[in-house]
């Protein structure tokens, strides 16, 4: 019994985090389509290598666009699969929700560029506990 309550558990917590992740999906594309830009499709590849990224900074206790292993935002998309011409990325660590990542994002000039970024046209957003990482990218440019 207990077993089939952790994995519940887990379900719901997995569920609630993809919501979250979702939330800041669309109010990105929210914030593209009022820029006149166009909507991002969430890419498998690069929401897999944004997750393995946040779950590292948070596992290990560091924040950095540098893997712990010296990994940058490009090996680490690769890696995961997705063969890129363009890609930025935003790590943000502290919020709490989707709206409050969003709006963290937004107010800094550097975060907003990236997701103002005219060539993007894929994205993968993830966070495990405080820490959020978005990656937008295009495989063509």
């Amino acid at each position: 019994m207990k077993q089939i309550f952790l994995m519940f558990a887990a379900l719901v917590f997995s569920a609630q985090l993809a919501l979250s992740d979702a939330a800041v999906t669309k109010g990105l594309n929210n914030l593209r389509a009022q820029k006149g830009l166009s909507k991002l499709s969430v890419s498998k590849p690069l929401q897999r290598a944004a997750e393995d990224h946040a779950r590292e900074m948070y596992t290990k206790g560091y924040f950095d666009h540098r893997g712990a292993n010296g990994s940058t935002v490009g090996s680490r998309t690769k890696h995961a699969g997705y063969r890129w011409c363009i890609v930025a990325e935003n790590i943000a660590k502290g919020q709490k929700s989707a709206a409050e990542v969003m709006s963290v994002w937004t107010k800094s000039p550097g975060h907003l560029k990236n997701m103002a970024l005219r060539q993007a046209r894929d994205v993968g957003v993830a966070h495990v506990g405080d820490v959020w990482v978005m990656l937008l990218a295009a495989k063509r440019c």
